[in-house]
């Protein structure tokens, strides 16, 4: 019976595929240089991106009795993309397509850009925002600006890949020869 639960987690094992990075050497070998081949893939999130807006107004004055009063308040924004988030291929940008925009849900405007920065040679798409605002990435997304916090910006995309290798073997036994 051990045996039959080892067989059966052996085959449930071999049918996921592992989380690689996208790079280009994968997209040369898979011919992913088009945006036919690539609205097929399934991409994923290496990491948890976080996209952040906050609003904050006030106002100040007096009471009839004389007291001062300070009223603020603020109003946060929150998009939470957590690690392993499934997306799909939107389409390519920049030039010569080197950025690549996917979706992680239906509406306008929901997209991100991913790509390769300068100077790196691991040649994974990474997050592409602003990073030189104080707040974080600056990322427009739903028509609306938002900050991704600085532990987004190690996230790049991931595409499963499986190896699958079919052998067939035909075995023969030789009995040999007498005089």
């Amino acid at each position: 019976m051990k045996y039959v639960l080892f067989l059966f987690v052996g085959l449930f094992l071999a049918s996921c595929g592992t989380p690689v990075p996208l790079t280009d050497k994968i997209r040369n070998e898979f011919g992913l240089d088009n945006e036919q081949s690539m609205a097929k893939v399934q991409f994923l999130t290496s990491a948890t991106i976080i996209l952040e807006r906050s609003k904050e107004s006030g106002n100040q004055g007096t009471t009839s009795d004389g007291t001062l009063i300070q009223n603020s308040s603020k109003e946060q924004d929150r998009i939470i993309i957590p690690i392993g988030t499934k997306c799909v291929f939107e389409s390519f940008s920049g030039d010569d397509d080197e950025q690549i925009v996917v979706r992680f849900e239906p509406g306008v405007g929901h997209t991100i850009s991913f790509g390769m920065r300068a100077g790196q040679s691991s040649g994974k798409y990474y997050l592409l925002a602003d990073w030189t605002k104080k707040e974080g990435g600056e990322i427009e997304y739903a028509n609306s600006t938002y900050y991704a916090t600085t532990s987004s910006g190690t996230a790049y995309i991931q595409v499963l890949r499986k190896k699958l290798q079919k052998t067939k073997r035909k075995d023969r036994v030789v009995k040999g020869m007498k005089v």
